[in-house]
């Protein structure tokens, strides 16, 4: 292994300006700040402000996942969205990359959807989506925090039938679902599939189910239950164990696995064994190969990705190029460079060809089409990716303090890195959602790794734990 790398932080300058926005948008415990009914409403406003500065009626689309918070912050940014005369479109709960879609197809002027995702339901956040579809980038999120605080923002008041209207829009389920089944091959069907589906008590509870099942799979759906205090409690893709007995119970083909907001997708094999998530972007970047339709031969993946993964691409004649972690800076590096696929091995895959983010549906009905032009089991087709040893450690810390400003940290960085050679590499870097500092080290065996990225870790803890 030739790619040894070190990285002191997952933040670049333009990031650091930004105090409100996170990797992926803004997120905190719900009714403390910044997830306060105050600053969703301030934030309706913002972006509504900017989206009124075009001639017209304008209308932007709020979406949620189920948890208990989100009908206050929905309401309060309503409000905020009305308040400057721009209409809202309430679509409920619903996946985040529906709400991407939804942006595009209802040609709405931007699209926010209410949801933290992979965190326990006390938490929320909130994403914004652009006209076309695409997360804002972090330029537009640093001006929205400006215009927080802008006076020219409190002076537009409208009255009368200037002010803003609120509309619930009762089919937008019913779109993506038939946006989600366009994806999946005409000649295909999922007959003969017996499929689990963990929904996690989150948005895709009945839009991931209804998909499969009109496909033709026999579908067993767990986490379909939300009670706004259970979203990703002990089920869905962070706890896939439920899954993999369910998967071993009733002897299916697959087992599919979405977070909170049903932008990523965790799978389990037919032998109820979670499937890498680097296995499922060699998979896809291997069918688009073989289709001759991978723009460019190439695959986008982050520096967390293991380098087998670039080992095989290789193999069948593609590259792989590595961006900061973030599925936004994977969405940023292939619109720059005009690739289609892309993803992180956390399981957000990116098919930009159908989609404008990572979409956990789109990705497993991407997979179960593999699996049905080829006739193998998933379980076999893992042989085809052989992973190098990886530890990856998550330390709680107090302050996301420069690692270059904590010299004994970076005096073991260098050490290990010297004892590792050519035949591995480290990253450390902090979390951009969450206060916890992230150690991977990949090496020639998994007792050596774990012991190092043990030691990486503990010395982070010392520094800022």
């Amino acid at each position: 292994m030739a790619n040894k790398r070190s990285a002191a932080g997952a933040e670049d300058g333009k990031t650091r300006e930004r105090r409100l926005f996170g990797t992926d948008g803004v997120r905190g415990v719900a009714n403390q700040h910044p997830m306060t009914c105050e600053v969703a409403l301030a934030l309706g406003r913002a972006v509504a402000y900017e989206v009124r500065q075009k001639a017209g009626r304008h209308r932007i689309i709020v979406g949620k996942d189920p948890r208990l918070s989100g009908y206050m912050l929905e309401m309060a940014l309503a409000s905020g969205v009305c308040s400057m005369g721009v209409d809202v479109l309430l679509v409920g709960p619903l996946p985040t990359p529906a709400i991407a879609f939804l942006t595009q197809d209802m040609r709405a002027e931007a699209g926010v959807m209410i949801s933290a995702s992979h965190n326990p339901y006390e938490d929320n956040g909130i994403k914004i989506f652009a006209s076309d579809g695409f997360k804002l980038p972090d330029e537009r999120e640093s001006r929205l925090e400006q215009l927080l605080a802008d006076e020219k923002v409190g002076k537009v008041r409208p009255v009368r039938s200037a002010v803003g209207k609120a509309y619930r829009i009762d089919d937008a389920s019913g779109r993506y679902v038939v946006a989600l089944k366009s994806v999946f091959p005409t000649d295909l069907d999922l007959e003969g599939l017996t499929v689990v589906v963990d929904c996690g008590n989150g948005a895709a509870y009945k839009v991931a189910p209804t998909v499969l099942r009109e496909l033709g799979a026999t579908t067993h759906a767990l986490g379909v239950a939300p009670d706004g205090r259970n979203i990703n409690r002990r089920c869905g893709a962070l706890h896939p164990h439920g899954l993999k007995a369910a998967v071993r119970r009733t002897r299916a083909d697959l087992g599919i696995a979405l977070d909170g907001d049903a932008d990523r997708l965790v799978v389990v094999d037919d032998q109820g064994e979670v499937v890498d998530g680097d296995l499922l972007l060699a998979l896809g970047a291997e069918q688009l190969l073989t289709a001759g339709a991978l723009k460019h031969k190439t695959l986008v993946a982050t520096v967390m990705s293991n380098l087998a993964l670039d080992k095989r691409v290789r193999a069948l004649g593609g590259k792989v190029v590595r961006t900061q972690v973030g599925d936004r800076y994977v969405v940023e590096a292939m619109r720059k460079g005009d690739h289609n696929f892309g993803g992180e091995q956390s399981g957000h895959l990116i098919y930009l060809d159908h989609a404008t983010t990572g979409d956990g549906m789109l990705a497993a009905l991407k997979l179960l089409a593999v699996l049905q032009k080829s006739g193998v089991k998933l379980s076999e087709l893992k042989r085809s990716l052989i992973l190098f040893p990886q530890a990856l450690v998550n330390v709680a810390i107090r302050q996301k303090k420069p690692l270059e400003e904590l010299p004994a940290v970076q005096t073991l960085i260098r050490r290990i890195e010297s004892r590792l050679g050519a035949d591995g590499r480290i990253l450390v870097r902090f979390s951009g959602t969450e206060a916890k500092a992230r150690v991977l080290v990949e090496g020639p065996d998994k007792k050596t790794v774990n012991k190092m990225a043990s030691e990486i870790a503990a010395a982070i803890e010392r520094a800022l734990g």
